[in-house]
């Protein structure tokens, strides 16, 4: 589903993430903590600084075509710093890695990103 602004993303997401943590199932406990451990930062111990983990999640995201994800990495990314034209050019990385299928991804990523208005 795609989403007029950061807000309405961030609602459903909120609902969506309260019910998530809500199961007891293992699994999905144990998924959920990799997924954080893997965006916490880690430069302290040589690994990479959280900022940067953004810029990758969003291309990754991007070209797996997952827009909530997208939508996920962009506020994060915009939220650590980065400038339009930074996340532009790590579109583009995702758009030469994941080909034309990507296009309408980025197209929606780029309008919500424009809500933004960083620079």
């Amino acid at each position: 589903m795609a989403y007029d602004s950061f807000q309405q993303f961030n609602d459903a997401r909120a609902a969506g993430q309260q019910r998530l943590e809500s199961c007891d199932h293992l699994g999905i406990k144990r998924f959920c903590s990799l997924d954080s451990a893997a965006y916490r930062d880690a430069s302290d111990a040589g690994g990479l600084p959280a900022d940067v983990k953004e810029l990758l999640g969003l291309v990754a995201s991007t070209v797996l075509r997952c827009d909530d994800c997208i939508t996920y990495h962009i506020e994060k990314a915009a939220k650590a710093g980065y400038t339009t034209k930074q996340i532009e050019d790590a579109l583009n990385v995702a758009m030469i890695v994941g080909g034309s299928i990507t296009i309408p991804h980025i197209r929606r990523a780029l309008v919500l990103l424009d809500t933004l208005g960083d620079d």
